[in-house]
């Protein structure tokens, strides 16, 4: 369970409209994990924190969108 992305099988019910999606899937976030900060936790340099938007390595989560995927 260490990837940060979940799936799960929707319901499909017999007279449903909408053409099926047989999967969806959703991030949980690293902070759901860590309690509390631990002392001596990792840190990125400053300028790549600035990128990552966070400081420790620990609590980076990527962010793919998939609004633009297919997209022009």
């Amino acid at each position: 369970m260490n990837s940060q992305e979940r799936v799960w099988a929707t319901y499909r019910g017999p007279f449903d409209p909408c053409p099926p999606v047989p999967f969806k899937t959703y991030v949980v976030p690293p902070n759901q994990f860590i309690n509390f900060q631990p002392p001596g936790l990792p840190q990125f340099p400053l300028s790549e924190a600035l990128k990552a938007g966070t400081l420790w390595p620990a609590l980076f989560s990527p962010y793919e969108s998939k609004a633009g995927k297919g997209r022009v």
